[in-house]
């Protein structure tokens, strides 16, 4: 292997679970990782305690009258339940069919680790870098970035910058460079439904008091009509139509076809708000879903009671100019009225992220148009993301920049999955964008 391919393997190894109380000294040891390898280029390293988990910032000789970038990136990873998926264990990465298979390879550790190999080789090839930058790694993202605001909120004046780069999305098909503009915002609640003090024989009360698992079923089936709408009231109101030019250009995108899609989900047909392709609905419209549900006996054979209590864990994925907390209050009012009658509802919000849009044809955003064009040697699209970094917003609204969405990811990289993967092409895409990207934003 090469020595990049050992660095990311390395990286790979711990099982930097943020959501894991277990893995507490896992995720600690994973930044002071971090740590020695930023110190190892040369770049002044801190490691901040946090009330979570650590940050690592790393910088250059910062000099006057040069354009001031920040990469950001997080190395923390999702669980890797079901464990028993996995064709080969998750913190023991493995190279097969070109690509590595491990937990954190495409989400974030391979795309962050490909920046700071691009900024190792700049530095060793060039001797200095053309921008003042600044690292910034976080371990608490995939658990929402609960600390990450009051840090920037507390060293405003230390992280000022010009603008912020972030390898932590997608590309709609392989070869094929792309540019995030926009990002879905996110909101999340679990909703508990309560009946019987306990469990009941279901042949001696059934019939005589509600069921919560078939009250819990008829909320979830009310929050939709037949075409896939979300029937909560206001919901809609302040979404922002798409532009004309992003129609047009997203219905060229490579991998954005309703084919692409069955072909990598394995959904035996597509499903969604009527008027809009897959992209578009995936891109640019809010959506509410189901992450859970549950209530009742779940092993084998039968075991006939009336359970005492169901559940469902809800996300809704948000849009320009949607506000995550006005709509928790939309869907908690939505909630509250339609509860059926015999059982109560207990609502525990989640975590929450603004969604996020910028101006892809600025001269920022041109010139990271420019690297991605020089690192993959073709043309790069233009894409609004999906998911959430609920962070992007929070860096624009406390430092005052715009965020480039540099996305690494491929559709069947298996993030959050068992059997997640990064391709080596990519990785190595990945380090020649950065070297790339920041010669453009030095002389833009």
């Amino acid at each position: 292997m090469t020595p990049e391919l050992d660095d990311l393997f390395e990286f790979l190894r711990f099982p930097s679970v943020s959501t894991d109380p277990a893995r507490r000294d896992d995720v600690r040891a994973c930044a002071g990782w971090l740590m020695a390898k930023l110190t190892g280029m040369g770049l002044a390293t801190e490691l901040h305690e946090t009330p979570g988990h650590p940050v690592v910032v790393a910088r250059n000789d910062h000099e006057a009258g040069r354009r001031t970038v920040m990469i950001y990136g997080h190395y923390d990873v999702q669980p890797v339940d079901p464990p028993e998926l996995w064709t080969s264990p998750p913190f023991e990465p493995e190279l097969r069919d070109g690509r590595i298979w491990a937990r954190g390879s495409t989400d974030n550790k391979g795309q962050m680790l490909a920046h700071i190999l691009g900024v190792e080789k700049t530095l060793r090839e060039e001797g200095s870098l053309p921008v003042n930058l600044i690292f910034l790694f976080e371990g608490e993202e995939e658990i929402g970035s609960p600390n990450l605001a009051p840090f920037l909120e507390a060293r405003r004046d230390e992280l000022a910058c010009d603008v912020i780069a972030i390898s932590d999305t997608g590309m709609v098909a392989p070869g094929v460079p792309t540019l995030g503009y926009g990002l879905r915002g996110i909101t999340c609640l679990e909703m508990i439904l309560r009946g019987p003090a306990r469990d009941l024989h279901s042949g001696v009360f059934g019939g005589a008091v509600a069921n919560p698992a078939t009250a819990i079923a008829k909320l979830v089936a009310g929050l939709h009509d037949a075409d896939g709408r979300v029937l909560v009231d206001g919901f809609y109101d302040d979404v922002r139509e798409l532009e004309p030019w992003e129609r047009e250009m997203w219905a060229k995108v490579p991998g954005a076809a309703e084919r692409d899609f069955l072909d990598v989900t394995g959904s035996p047909a597509l499903f969604g708000e009527p008027g809009f392709t897959a992209a578009e609905r995936v891109w640019a419209r809010p959506t509410l879903e189901v992450n859970g549900i549950g209530g009742g006996y779940q092993g084998e054979g039968s075991k006939t009671v009336l359970p005492a209590e169901a559940f469902a864990k809800i996300s809704c994925r948000l849009v320009p100019d949607q506000d995550p907390k006005d709509i928790l209050a939309k869907l908690e009012r939505h909630l509250g009225v339609c509860t059926p009658p015999g059982v109560t509802l207990e609502i525990r919000p989640g975590h929450d992220g603004k969604p996020y849009a910028a101006d892809p044809h600025s001269p920022l955003g041109k010139a990271a148009q420019r690297a991605l064009r020089e690192a993959f040697g073709s043309e790069p699209v233009l894409i609004r993301e999906g998911g959430s970094i609920p962070i992007v917003q929070d860096f624009r609204d406390i430092l005052g920049v715009d965020t480039l969405l540099l996305g690494l990811a491929l559709a069947d990289a298996q993030i959050h999955s068992p059997d997640e993967n990064f391709t080596v092409e990519n990785f190595e895409a990945g380090i020649r964008m950065n070297q790339a990207l920041l010669r453009e934003l030095a002389r833009d």
